[in-house]
Parts: structure tokens; sequence; C-alpha cells
């Protein structure tokens, strides 16, 4: 008998099958899963040179995969000016100014990460920045990435004054004499991003090992990135996952998703296929295309289909911002499935997930269905008449699903300016699943942890898991919980589908890759409020360990 090189025992084992089987063992020969069952079914597996993780009660679950991150901005903060972690302006400032002390010869002052709760209105102001940097310029991403802090040297630089007007897809924020703030919304970040240094090749293959290592250290195994091409100051992510995987240093599977430059229309499709041929080796490969529809809620670009409200329940002019006009985006999306692509879209609002849909609904109709598994993205407000259409038209729901509770951006940024009846309408999630639409799941990192198991802990509570809370507020929209089996499944085997790699993982079955991941406890065991405090202890890819929990230290070190 040919031994095991690789056996798991004393489980449970979370196996996200069809029928959510449980097993106890399971073995791994060559990268591939042998043996699923109980610890008997095992035994005779074992041979001297076999190793054996006794699970002691702890979980086994395939690993995590990604469908929505952005793991080389998340790396690149990591090795730069990184405010993720901090929460008020002043730790803001602080950090700013220990970095610029530290990287003096930088000719700009990079990084981001900053939370619009600090700020009142979201807003940061220049007049903040340029206490710590009067002469040096910044440019500081906020974590959604749809908005940006500079000083008033980056504005001086951008040539941006009182009369330089709002581009179409971005907004200048102003104070009351109309000169620029310090904050740039969307479009408007080009305004300034143009001018930073160009980002190396070298540098963004570090950025790529260091976000892997990141993801890894949360169990992440295969993610999609949801940015490749050239956007904002980050480079092009393409380049960099190549030169990774020649390397032999690609652990993770990733599907990227190349960028639509929603200033140009169809003729830039020849463009994106010469792309996807030359971004393609090892375990990298960019099938996808990312179209983002809309900004986000709270500043106001999320694209609705009623008017954002004054915050006093009367609606304004502003019902935000659809990126790509339908007359353009309905032909772009059939060409690009008769080719082959996969569209992975983002929409906030309702307006930009109905644009989404009615966009596959008109490839449908031009091309007859595919199986290129197209989904959409961040789903904040859906219209309840658009619930069923995700089943009807085989569109994925791909769930950020750590966002779905109250919090402080969620109650002061958010709220007050959808008003009635939209508020109601947010992640629905438990409407979603109750339709009958695939779930997949993701976090958006960097704009948020790349933790599963605190996504996970708020889509069965709809309460932020306790160290990501920001206050002691209820339950958020309760009857849109999904159980824990649901949210684990959608963050394995839903997004494996949405990766086409549901045929080699996703879900732990005998001739599958050795994708899987030792969890600290079974969350199954205890009480659901205790769900996000639950860790990864090892990672192992094709049944190698690519990370233990005594690798922690080491993880954020760039």
């Amino acid at each position: 008998m040919t031994h095991a090189d690789l056996v798991f025992t004393g489980g449970p084992v979370f196996t996200a099958d069809t029928v959510r089987s449980r097993a106890s063992a399971v073995a791994v020969r060559g990268g591939r899963i042998v043996a699923v069952g109980s610890d008997d079914d095992v035994r005779d597996l074992v041979g001297a040179s076999t190793e054996v993780v006794d699970l002691r009660g702890r979980l086994l679950v395939p690993g995590f995969q990604d469908a929505h991150v952005h793991p080389v901005w998340g790396g690149l903060d990591l090795m730069r000016c990184d405010l993720a972690e901090l929460s008020t302006q002043e730790e803001y400032l602080s950090r700013i100014a220990e970095y610029s002390a530290a990287h003096p010869d930088d000719e700009w002052v990079l990084g981001g990460g900053w939370s619009m709760s600090a700020f009142p209105g979201g807003t940061p102001t220049a007049a903040a920045l340029d206490r710590v940097l009067p002469d040096r310029p910044a440019f500081l991403p906020n974590r959604d990435g749809h908005g940006a802090w500079v000083n008033s040297a980056a504005l001086r630089l951008a040539g941006i004054d009182r009369d330089t007007p709002d581009p179409a897809d971005g907004r200048i924020e102003r104070d009351a004499d109309g000169n620029p703030s310090g904050t740039l919304h969307e479009g408007a970040m080009s305004l300034v991003n143009r001018l930073l240094p160009e980002t190396s090749l070298e540098t963004l293959t570090e950025a790529v090992l260091l976000g892997q290592r990141y993801l890894h250290s949360y169990g992440v195994t295969a993610w999609q990135d949801a940015i490749v091409g050239t956007y904002g100051d980050a480079g092009d992510p393409g380049p960099a996952y190549v030169a990774a995987a020649n390397a032999g240093k690609l652990t993770g599977r990733v599907v990227g998703a190349i960028w639509w430059d929603r200033t140009r229309g169809i003729e830039q499709i020849p463009d994106l296929v010469a792309k996807r041929d030359a971004y393609r080796a090892g375990r990298f490969a960019a099938t996808s295309i990312k179209i983002m529809q809309d900004g986000v809620a709270e500043n106001f670009t999320a694209s609705m289909l009623e008017p954002y409200c004054d915050g006093h329940g009367h609606f304004t002019d502003n019902s935000g911002i659809s990126f790509v006009d339908p007359s353009v985006l309905n032909p772009a999306a059939a060409e690009l499935d008769r080719l082959g692509f996969q569209l992975h879209f983002h929409a906030i609002g309702d307006r930009a997930v109905r644009e989404c849909l009615d966009a596959v609904e008109h490839t449908v109709a031009a091309n007859g269905r595919s199986d290129h598994r197209h989904h959409i993205a961040h789903i904040q407000v859906v219209h309840p008449e658009d619930i069923p259409r995700f089943r009807e038209l085989g569109v994925a729901a791909n769930m950020q699903s750590l966002w779905a509770a109250l919090e402080p951006q969620m109650v002061e940024l958010t709220l007050p300016f959808l008003g009635d009846p939209r508020s109601a309408w947010q992640y629905p999630f438990g409407d979603l699943l109750r339709s009958g639409a695939v779930l997949a799941a993701g976090s958006d990192w960097s704009v948020s942890t790349p933790d599963p198991l605190a996504a996970i802990h708020t889509a069965v509570n709809r309460k932020s898991a306790p160290a990501y809370a920001e206050g002691d507020y209820e339950a958020f929209l309760p009857e849109q919980a999904i159980d824990l089996a649901t949210s684990l499944t959608a963050y394995t085997a839903g997004s494996a589908w949405v990766n086409h790699l549901d045929d080699v993982t996703g879900t732990i079955q005998v001739g599958k890759y050795a994708d899987l991941v030792v969890l600290d406890r079974d969350p199954f065991a205890g009480p659901a409020s205790e769900i996000g405090a639950t860790r990864v202890e090892q990672t192992f890819v094709e049944g190698e360990r690519v990370y233990a929990a005594d690798d922690a230290g080491a993880v954020r070190a760039a």
C-alpha cells in the first residue's frame, strides 16, 4: 500500500460538499486528497514518513477563496504609510509624521487606509495634513479606495484650485468659499495620482508576495484580484503576478479581473484580449473583466434609482454616478461574453445593480447562456424586484458580508442619506439565498480585513465580530442573516465556483487539491456570538504548509 504524505485525524471536517457531509479524517498524497472519512478509514494510510496532524476537535475546512480582493494594494499599504489599524485623525497624523520622518528621501508620502467615520462628513482636510506635511506632497486613499486625502502641496502640484471643474466621474470636496478642501472623490483622484512616481515591477512583485503571505495567514488559498490593470497609484499587478509565478513563488490560485477603463469604450476590447493572453503563468490567469459601475454610498457616488436624501428625509437632486452608460455597458458586456470573459461588476447602489443585471440580460439575449459565471460584488442596496433576477440570469451574488453591520460609517454617513425604504434593502443575503442565487464571498481587502471568519461572523449575526466592532449596536436587518454552514460554503465552494476552480478546489473531496485550513476550534460547537473569535492555525496548498500560527509575527513584515 502506498502511504499518504499527510493525514488529518480527530476532526471534525467541514467538507462543503453538496450535502455538507461531515467527516473526522482526511488523507493527502501528491498534493491531492485521497481519502475522506473516519479515523479508521485513514489508519492504514499512515506510514513512517507520513505527517499526521491531530485536529483534537478543531475544524478542518477547505481553503478559503476570496472572490473580490486587492492583495497588491494591501501589500503596498503594508510597505507604505499604513493607516488601516488606526481610527482617529490624531492617530493618522502621528503615523504620517513618523513615516515621513523615516522616509525623508521619498518624493511623495504614499499609503492610506483611513476611515471616513474619523472625520466630520467623512472628509479630511488639507489643512490638517499640512500640520505634519507642509511641503512634501501626500496622496493617501481611504480604506475603500473611492476617495483620497491630499495636502496643499499635492493640490498645488496638480494645479487644483477653486476654478478647477469636477470631472464627470468624481468630485472635488470644497469649503464654503469653493476652494478645494483636501478630499478627492472617485475620478477626481486622477487629477493627483497621475503625477505619482511609477511603482516598479520589483516593488509590485514584493507586494504580491507580501499580500499573499497575509492572505495565507487568514486561511485564504485562492482569490480573484478585483483590479488587474492600471488604476490609481498602485501600478498594474498583472506583470507582478506573472513574475511571481514564473519564479515559483505564487502559492495562491489567482484569477485576475482586468480593469475596464471607463474613459474608453468598446474599442479597448482588443487590448483586454492581449492582456488576457499575456497575463497567464502558473497559478495565475486573468480571465475576468472588472467593471466598476458606480462609487460608494458614503460619498453619494453610488448609483441610485431615486436621489439621495439630505439627512432630514427630503430628496436632493443627486442620485449618484453610473460610470459606464448602459448604451456602452450592454454591447460591451455582450462582446466580452462572446470572447469568453467573465464579467466581474462592482455595484453598490440599486440603480447600478439593476444596470449590471440588465447588461447580463442583454448578453444572454445576444449570445445565449454561457458558463462564464458573471458576478456582482458588493450588492449593498438591491431593489426587491431585482432579487430573483440573480438566479434567473445565473449571476452570482459576491458578498462582502463584513459590511452588513451597524457601525459609525453606516449610522452617520449612510442611513440618513438613503432613508426609507432603501435602508432596509441593504446586503440582502438572506433574500438572495432564499431566491436560489449562488452566493460567493470576499473581503475587498485592503478596504477591510481579509479575515473570512470576521466576515462569516457578520453574515451569521448581522453584527461585527468583537475584534472589529466600533460601538455597541444591535443586529442590522437580522432577517437577512444566513447560517454558518451557508456562509462557510459561500467562502469556499461558492467562490471556487465563481473562480472556475470548483473542479479541483472548494470542497474536501477525494481527487481535489489539498488546499486546507486548520482552525483553532470548531465554530459549530460554540455560540454564534463567538464565531469571529476563531483563528487560523495552519494553511495548506496542495498539501504543502504555507502558513502556521507560529509564523504570525512575520506576516506583516515588509
